[in-house]
């Protein structure tokens, strides 16, 4: 009877003392060294952010970023070379092909907030943004309270649609809100005349105006009706392999590479037409550039 005792005893440490090891194991860097590739979740007109050129390649702030971490988990999985898979994602698919395993890593224009934080994991923050609208210069559109009774569009699937639909039920604005497949789509809807506004996050405005017929037509106003955080996402419950994409993006950021990324597409002229989205680094920015974090607005 002692003797079981102790066996049962030496059994029950013995898982203790198993269970730190196993929780470090990540079924993600498992998969990614067994087949020597990663899948990576891109956008297809997430301008600046995740895009393609005019030569469908695959670029943009948040791809070279996203390249950033495969050289991190390269690294850490000491592997001569990752092969690279490219999977384009939409707003609407793009958390189940995180959860379904068929992508590993999506860096876009994402944002993290706690209701997305019980389907996915997210990176540390790679962009702070604020909700806007674009509209026509000569649309008479101010702010939000200007769109009263008005068509706007924004993008299906995104925290925009959501805020929208809530202020339009809280305030009684009777606005029409159109849900567009994708960014692209939404600025052509209002492009075309058949809504007075976008709304979408503010560096997505400033890059759908980069790539539009008329530029100078176009203006970004609004008071912000929330910040967001935007960042990499990741299956839930793999902090190790969480772990090494936070390393890799954090010392990309605190050594100035990230800043340089943020000039080439934000302060210069950008593909497909050449033109510059002038956003300066702003305080948030530069904030988190300074002391890296993963924390949601919201």
């Amino acid at each position: 009877m002692h003797f079981s005792k102790l066996a049962a005893a030496a059994l029950i440490a013995a898982t203790f003392s198993a269970t730190p090891a196993q929780a470090q194991e990540s079924a993600t860097l498992k998969k990614i060294k067994d087949t020597g590739t990663i899948t990576l979740g891109h956008r297809e007109s997430s301008i600046p952010f995740s895009y393609y050129d005019d030569k469908q390649q695959v670029i943009g702030y948040s791809h070279e970023l996203m390249l950033k971490a495969v050289e991190g988990i390269k690294n850490e999985l000491k592997l001569a070379k990752i092969d690279i898979k490219l999977m384009p994602v939409t707003s609407a698919n793009r958390i189940t092909l995180v959860q379904n395993g068929t992508v590993d890593i999506e860096c876009g224009s994402t944002t993290n907030n706690l209701e997305r934080q019980k389907q996915v994991g997210f990176s540390t923050t790679i962009f702070v943004i604020g909700t806007r609208l674009m509209t026509k210069k000569t649309a008479g559109i101010n702010d939000f309270a200007d769109l009263a009774g008005k068509n706007v569009v924004t993008t299906a699937g995104t925290t925009s649609e959501r805020l929208l639909r809530k202020m339009n039920e809280e305030k009684k604005l009777g606005m029409s809100v159109i849900s567009a497949k994708d960014h692209g789509e939404a600025f052509l809807t209002l492009e075309t005349g058949r809504a007075v506004a976008f709304m979408m996050d503010d560096a997505l405005l400033y890059g759908e105006m980069a790539k539009a017929k008329k530029p100078a037509d176009w203006v970004v106003v609004g008071t912000a009706q929330s910040k967001e955080a935007y960042g990499c996402m990741l299956r839930k419950d793999d902090p190790a392999f969480k772990k090494v994409v936070d390393a890799a993006l954090t010392k990309a950021m605190t050594s100035g590479d990230a800043e340089k990324i943020y000039a080439k597409w934000f302060m210069a002229p950008i593909p497909p037409k050449g033109l510059n989205l002038n956003m300066p680094l702003s305080d948030e920015m530069k904030a988190l550039y300074s002391a890296p974090n993963d924390k949601a607005f919201e």
